[in-house]
């Protein structure tokens, strides 16, 4: 993954306004799309049914001052101010800030976290721990189990409706901008053309998501920007041609006056109305691609005064014509020699849209799948340079086939519009509700000012998902029944992976037991890497004793691999290796942890088998120096090994960091707990190697530096078994590596509840079986691929 592509956001402040400038004007085509296309259909869906449009106006000005004091309050004032500040490294969405709360307070219920991972870089804490411990919301959140799991399940609840999103507003979208054929056809050619050209769009949309986005993003942004002076310079029309004054409608009193005019009609209105927010949470989303001050600049002095001007010129035209030939929509205001090109662009800029969300639910679909909350899926990285662009085969044809359906099914922006928005307003409460514990336990602020956070835009939410939910038979259904089906799999899938690791930590096999393995007992070691992947971190897993057992044989090389995400939505490839020995040197056993971020891009097997060599053979040198006492490691104390258990080696983090080179020696103070390096020259750069100490010893790092001629001068003295170790390992390479994998079955214990064998014996095993495995998810090549057999009772 290129890093810096992802991080952007780090060197903001560094950068000029010109960067900052030509940032703002590139989230116009991945942050703005499905924001900006929401003039198309809004006013439609209010006056749908609920309301009618009178000779008084008092309807139109109405829904004009709703329209626009709920994108003043929601994206202006609570993301744009708010809301993107709670980013978790530069990152942004429901995930992130799950993730930065897990950080903050123990409520994770990812299985193997470790005391080593805190000391990432980007596992940043912004207090103290003794700032933290005084929050009493943190301590009832850590105290009650039940919490972790309400928690979890908001979460994915958020997740499942931003899927929800990304099913529905493509069909709107897309059928909206086509709607505008309405007017240029009779009714009975309309009726059935709009519903194959919206299908033939949808059916190109989807079929060319496998090119990646930034093959055809580099006209995204002109095309929104286009769009939105379009809009800009129609709703500025129509207020100068045919109502100047109506710009009093911003008066929050015609609100009131619409809802007593309208009363529980009104209410059930503003089912409508919200889809003028909708893709606000795209802003927080994409936070990761762009600054914090570029979206700031974009939404605030382009996309947010060109969508008001769109919807005041709109009011400004209907107030003028209440003939009931006219219907309620966007194109009617379109002056009709301009009709065609606003067509053309605004089926561009639904496109546009319905991609930016597109990509937005493949993202958040990977994120949950490195959590351990979604079934394994095939990711594919679109692009070397541009960071996390991604396409998922199953994901993207699942899409393009519900959102046919969904366009054939309801055919008009109505029932769409309901089942939308309710999806929408769903993300919203939930962001707000995780912003709210952000705002107490990352930000330390007083309990009170969450409370007033969550009650004020809680309260307009509600009340937009009221009016949603009210209409559950018109179109609300959909996103409900999605959300209940996509909330239980992935729970489902999260309980069967958190009790398959603890079965295996319980049934883990003893380091005595693997250093008895040997000839006496008929145990052969043959040539090349043997790579056991599991989930533990430490302890022999069960799978390999199987393995043995019908197989009495191993390789020369053995290496325990475990591939873990943190939670945090990158991590620096310096610091993405854990290694260590299991058992004495001459076994020739190692144990790797190898450390993903949430949005991380797992590397191919090809470079991750070298790498891990590489990783190895600077881990060996590294113990050598160390065990020769070259190292300086006096800041160990007697009892730091005390609380591991025999034959328990320390893990060392190896990486690769530039060097200077000039004094042998280098302490530094104040850094993470209790770390020793030890640098290795390579060809271009030297390794940084950290082991990792118990919590409570002195802070301070110690490099130590080996030039070449010192190295050259030493070698005639290295010890041999230190060249033999290097010898045998760059030997069973050149051999061939094994990938040894457990092919699982889970079933539930005897004496189970119904509703959980139902889960796990049922649930769980489909998607086992229907899903990419271990293999296709860690792209090991079948040639090399060794599957050990593992029943699991849960």
């Amino acid at each position: 993954m290129d890093l810096d592509c992802g991080r952007c956001w780090s060197t903001s402040k560094k950068t000029s306004w010109k960067n900052t400038l030509l940032l703002a004007y590139q989230s116009l085509g991945v942050v703005y799309g499905d924001l900006s296309i929401s003039p198309l259909y809004v006013y439609k869906s209010s006056f749908a049914e609920d309301i009618q449009h009178s000779e008084t106006n008092e309807e139109i000005l109405g829904v004009l001052s709703f329209v626009f004091w709920t994108l003043t309050l929601v994206p202006l004032f609570k993301y744009v101010f708010v809301v993107l500040r709670a980013d978790d490294n530069g990152e942004g969405g429901t995930i992130a800030l799950y993730s930065l709360i897990c950080r903050h307070a123990k409520v994770s219920l990812l299985p193997n976290r470790q005391v080593a991972d805190e000391a990432l870089s980007t596992y940043k804490l912004e207090h103290s721990p003794q700032a933290k411990n005084s929050s009493r919301v943190k301590l009832l959140l850590e105290k009650h189990k039940s919490l972790h799991t309400a928690l979890l399940i908001l979460v994915l609840l958020g997740t499942c409706m931003v899927i929800g999103d990304g099913l529905l507003t493509p069909a709107i979208s897309v059928f909206s901008a086509v709607s505008g054929l309405e007017l240029s056809m009779s009714k009975d050619r309309h009726q059935y053309a709009v519903i194959p050209i919206t299908c033939f769009i949808l059916v190109c949309l989807f079929a060319l998501q496998h090119y990646g986005t930034h093959r055809i993003g580099f006209c995204f942004a002109p095309v929104v920007l286009t769009w939105l002076l379009c809009i800009s310079a129609l709703g500025l029309y129509n207020i100068f041609r045919w109502n100047p004054h109506v710009y009093k409608a911003l008066s929050p009193y015609y609100m009131f006056k619409f809802l007593k005019k309208t009363r529980k009609r009104g209410w059930m209105s503003l089912g409508g109305i919200l889809l003028c927010i909708t893709g606000s949470e795209a802003m927080f989303a994409d936070l990761g691609h762009f600054s914090y001050t570029a979206i700031q600049i974009a939404f605030t002095f382009m996309v947010y005064p060109a969508l008001i001007l769109a919807y005041m010129g709109q009011a400004a035209f209907l107030s003028k014509h209440h003939d009931t030939n006219y219907q309620i929509g966007f194109y009617v205001s379109v002056p009709e020699h301009v009709r065609w090109p606003v067509l053309v662009i605004a089926i561009l800029a639904s496109v546009v849209g319905s991609q930016a969300i597109i990509s937005g639910t493949f993202s958040i679909i990977n994120q949950s799948q490195s959590l351990g909350c979604f079934p394994r899926v095939k990711v594919i990285h679109t692009s070397d340079k541009i960071h996390g662009q991604i396409y998922i085969p199953e994901i993207n044809w699942t899409l393009m086939i519900f959102c046919i359906a969904v366009a054939i099914g309801f055919r008009d922006v109505k029932h769409m519009g309901n089942a939308s928005g309710l999806a929408v307003m769903a993300v919203m409460l939930v962001t707000t509700c995780l912003t709210s514990l952000v705002i107490i336990l990352c930000w330390h602020k007083p309990p009170i000012v969450a409370l007033c956070f969550l009650l004020f835009f809680g309260s307009i939410e509600l009340l937009y998902f009221s009016a949603s939910l009210i209409k559950f038979l018109e179109g609300a259904w959909l996103p409900i029944l999605l959300a209940l089906f996509l909330v239980s799999v992935m729970f489902v899938w999260h309980y069967a992976t958190v009790k398959k690791y603890e079965y295996d930590l319980h049934n883990k096999v003893s380091l005595e037991w693997l250093l008895a393995l040997g000839p006496s007992l008929g145990i052969a070691r043959v040539p090349g890497i043997g790579l056991v992947f599991t989930d533990l971190t430490s302890g022999i897993p069960a799978n390999f004793s199987r393995f043995v057992t019908n197989l009495p044989a191993f390789h020369r090389v053995l290496v325990f691999v475990c591939v873990k995400s943190v939670p945090v939505p990158f991590v620096p490839p310096a610091e993405r290796y854990l290694v260590g020995r299991v058992g004495p040197p001459g076994h020739r056993s190692y144990r790797c942890i190898v450390r993903y971020g949430y949005r991380d891009v797992h590397q191919d097997v090809d470079s991750f088998e070298s790498e891990l060599v590489s990783k190895l053979a600077d881990f060996i040198r590294f113990d050598w120096f160390k065990a020769r006492g070259i190292i300086d490691t006096c800041n160990e104390e007697d009892g730091s090994r005390s609380g591991a258990s025999s034959g328990d080696y320390k893990l060392a983090v190896i990486g690769t960091v530039g060097f200077a080179g000039t004094p042998a020696f280098e302490i530094e103070e104040d850094l993470q707990p209790a770390s020793v390096s030890v640098g290795f020259p390579t060809i271009d750069s030297v390794t940084d190697a950290i082991e990792m100490e118990p919590v409570g010893v002195v802070e301070r790092r110690v490099r130590f530096a080996v030039d070449y001629e010192s190295e050259a001068d030493s070698r005639p003295e290295m010890d041999i078994q230190l060249r033999e170790e290097l010898e045998d390992l760059y030997g069973a390479q050149q051999a061939g590596t094994a990938f040894i994998l457990g092919h699982s079955h889970v079933r539930a214990k005897q004496g189970s509840s119904l509703l959980k064998k139902l889960a796990i014996n049922i649930g769980y095993n489909f998607l086992r079986r229907n899903c990419r495995g271990p293999d296709v998810a860690l792209k090991v090549p079948p040639a090399s691929l060794l599957e050990v057999g593992m029943v699991y009772v849960v």
